[in-house]
């Protein structure tokens, strides 16, 4: 239930700029999640979630680290998330659990891969942009090894 529900934070706040706990508990529990004040702070820092001032608002994002990677969050929201993938040429499909592709997404955005151009999420599929057939192989191999160490 956690790691659905960080994923689900995640999600929110790429989608919506929301400034306080309260608004970011109403979310939650809008979309079948019950949370209190207490549960969201604690999901805050968990996710090292910070505030930044956008147009005179502030709103939580996502604590990006300087140096390229991948926090453990992230790798446990990929495998918890995960359910496959097959490539089409130069263009990677990801199917996920319903409800994480975009979390898994933002996941695979944050490893900053230089051999993905981007990605796109629905619900349950993530399709990315690979820059070639060869380097759709090769984030194949990186993803098989992530989600393989996780069982």
């Amino acid at each position: 239930m956690k790691v659905s529900r960080h994923a689900k934070i995640i999600e929110l706040i790429s989608q919506y700029d929301i400034e306080t706990q309260e608004e970011l508990a109403e979310y939650l529990n809008n979309a079948g999640f019950k949370v209190t004040q207490a549960t969201v702070s604690r999901d805050i820092r968990d996710l090292k979630l910070t505030k930044v001032s956008e147009g005179g608002r502030q709103k939580y994002v996502i604590h990006r680290q300087e140096e390229p990677g991948m926090s453990e969050k992230y790798i446990r929201v990929l495998r918890d998330g995960y359910v496959s993938m097959d490539m089409a040429q130069n263009i990677l499909v990801i199917k996920t659990v319903s409800g994480m592709a975009m979390a898994v997404a933002v996941a695979l955005d944050s490893m900053k891969w230089n051999e993905v151009v981007g990605c796109i999420a629905g619900d349950d599929t993530i399709m990315c942009a690979i820059r070639t057939v060869e380097d759709t192989v090769t984030v194949m191999d990186k993803i098989r090894k992530i989600v393989s160490k996780g069982e």
